[in-house]
């Protein structure tokens, strides 16, 4: 990795946070408040925050607003009645509205069933084994190990961005070029502002990325079917399967690629900040997680019920409904905020501590329904490996005292800026 892709991989990390962040208030608090006195809303409630709307703006589309579990359940289970067909004309726009999100019924089925052979399980356990663990250990934390301090975040943004790309079929040798795709994939994400006077640049960057990001991905697939498309990656997959009962052409695995890139690593990057500000936190939890590794995969669970990195899902009403005793018209839009239904006193018990002993149950860290995150089994393993080899490489980790403590931001895309820590 150069310098400079580096740099522009940060950069554009930290502008995506800056535009989701929104206000600074104790919003758990506030969620509290609501699940007693208020459970549903006719409103707009995120947008009060300042966080930008994926759906585009609409300001004669009434927004509905749920926070209790069970409601949040219901709507982002039934795809039938509470549909995403919108985020193809919000963020969708900016990947010609290719957008797996942002697809309903039939065609999401099908686009679904094309991508999910390789992020199953299976295929997820053996690529955990024979690459996740040896990139993360060999190519970034022995490299930190004997400096004895560093910011947790630069390896957190970097190491997810060179696994997932690996895993889509992108080369293992020119990382430079990685981060670069990586930056445009994010620059996308940034289309969405809130500021109307933000907006216009705004757009123009984010296509820009995504015509950069196109170009540079078709190349990446002519070369992979040139030489036989004979890997295990998604690319060389795609190549293979077909679409509507024929094969997917370069332009269409271009395009189903690119869609995918904005979110890949993002939400790995914020949750593994998160899950070692919040052990950190806790020294003598640390310490039992390092003496028992099958607590890991339990530790990376209740941070994604506990510290959801997208903290609201959004659905909108294919006719007229009911939800908590409110009409709900066809065509307004439903936010569903998972970070208060995480947090349900309702269903979970001691719902605002973290605790790695609960006896786990759903929760919305990843969405639920059919349109659960397609890539959770990747995103949970690179954790799980993450965690393992920093616990076995940096002995008495622990905050580093010459820094300010890190804090857990975001009224969207929560995570911390930074995580500066020191080991013996």
């Amino acid at each position: 990795m150069t310098a400079e892709s580096g740099k522009g991989l940060e950069q554009s990390f930290a502008n995506v946070a800056d535009n989701y962040r929104g206000q600074d208030v104790d919003l758990y608090a506030v969620f509290r408040e609501m699940r007693a006195k208020s459970p549903i809303i006719a409103e707009d409630f995120m947008s009060k925050y300042g966080v930008p709307n994926i759906a585009g703006y609409d300001p004669d589309r009434p927004t509905f607003t749920v926070f209790r579990y069970h409601d949040v359940m219901n709507v982002l289970r039934d795809a039938e009645n509470y549909t995403s067909g919108f985020i193809a004309k919000g963020l969708g726009s900016f990947v010609d509205g290719l957008i797996l999100t942002g697809m309903d019924g039939e065609q999401h089925k099908k686009a679904r069933a094309l991508l999910q052979p390789v992020f199953m399980p299976a295929v997820v356990n053996n690529w955990k084994v024979k690459v996740m663990d040896p990139i993360i250990r060999s190519e970034y934390l022995a490299q930190l190990q004997p400096q004895k301090k560093a910011d947790l975040m630069e390896f957190g943004l970097h190491f997810p961005v060179r696994l997932i790309y690996s895993l889509i079929g992108f080369p293992d040798d020119e990382p430079e070029l990685v981060n670069q795709y990586a930056a445009w994939a994010l620059d996308i994400l940034s289309g969405p502002q809130v500021n109307p006077a933000n907006a216009a640049a705004a757009r123009e960057r984010a296509m820009t990325a995504s015509k950069h990001l196109y170009d540079s991905i078709i190349e990446r697939v002519r070369a992979v079917r040139a030489a036989g498309s004979k890997g295990d990656d998604l690319i060389s997959r795609m190549i293979h399967a077909e679409y509507e009962g024929r094969a997917l052409d370069d332009h269409e695995i271009t395009t189903f690629v690119r869609s995918l890139l904005p979110a890949a690593g993002e939400t790995t990057t914020r949750t593994f900040g998160s899950l070692m500000v919040l052990l950190l936190e806790r020294p003598e939890l640390l310490e039992r997680v390092r003496q028992d590794r099958t607590l890991v995969a339990k530790a990376v669970d209740e941070v994604i019920r506990f510290e959801p990195v997208a903290t609201f899902k959004v659905r909108q009403a294919a006719r007229d409904l009911q939800l908590a005793g409110m009409n709900i018209p066809a065509g307004a839009m439903v936010q569903c905020i998972v970070s208060s239904a995480n947090r349900d006193e309702e269903v979970f018990e001691n719902s605002e501590t973290f605790d790695i002993d609960r006896k786990m149950k759903p929760s919305f860290g990843f969405g639920f329904g059919p349109h659960t995150c397609i890539g959770q089994f990747i995103a949970k393993a690179e954790l799980q490996v993450a965690l393992n080899a920093v616990l076995d490489l940096f002995p008495n980790l622990r905050f580093d005292p010459e820094q300010p403590r890190p804090v857990i931001t975001g009224a969207q895309l929560r995570g911390p800026h930074s995580v500066p820590v020191v080991w013996d």
